[in-house]
């Protein structure tokens, strides 16, 4: 992967297919970084589904400032946050659980890892918005601070001293859970 922005231009070209390498490489991260925004995977997809709808419809001009992988993030936070304001007037329940076991050789080994997955995503869900935000970024999609802070405009100073209280945040959360994360 090159970080898109190749495939982006095949796309603006005319090559109609590139969309999907594009759709294929940033898909389930961009969820789940707008997940970490809205709380519900449900509207994170919808909110991801709008941004590459965006790129395929309005052909927005990459200007090359950053990454491409930081302009489409910036994206789909815009619309994850217009989809917020939409629907924070009503509650809504999540449906988590739901695993496909289809094709899967050790499925023992699959739910353990779902479930730690899981379990660390809703201890970084219990955390202030933004510390979620910067936690998911930062290790789970290893943007690096600048590349945040550009997402999430702010300054990268702001985002360092948000890192910091946010992992401080986050070891909290686990030990009052007694739960244990190795590699944290």
């Amino acid at each position: 992967m090159d970080n898109g922005l190749s495939s982006y231009s095949h796309f603006l070209s005319g090559d109609k297919d590139a969309i999907d390498e594009i759709i294929r490489d940033y898909k389930d991260g961009l969820v789940y970084y707008l997940y970490s925004i809205i709380g519900d995977i449900y509207q994170a997809e919808e909110a991801a589904i709008d941004a590459f709808v965006k790129l395929y419809v309005e052909k927005p001009a990459f200007k090359g400032t950053g990454a491409f992988k930081t302009w489409l993030y910036t994206i789909g936070r815009n619309k994850a946050i217009d989809i917020k304001r939409k629907f924070s007037r009503f509650d809504s329940v999540s449906l988590d659980n739901a695993y496909d076991f289809s094709g899967e050789e050790n499925i023992e080994q699959k739910v353990i890892e779902d479930e730690r997955r899981a379990d660390l995503r809703r201890l970084i869900s219990k955390l202030k918005p933004e510390y979620s935000q910067v936690l998911y970024l930062i290790f789970f999609e290893d943007f690096k601070n600048d590349e945040a802070a550009k997402i999430m405009n702010r300054s990268s100073k702001q985002i360092r001293d948000m890192l910091y209280r946010a992992k401080n945040a986050l070891k909290k959360e686990i030990e009052q859970e007694g739960a244990v994360f190795y590699g944290l």
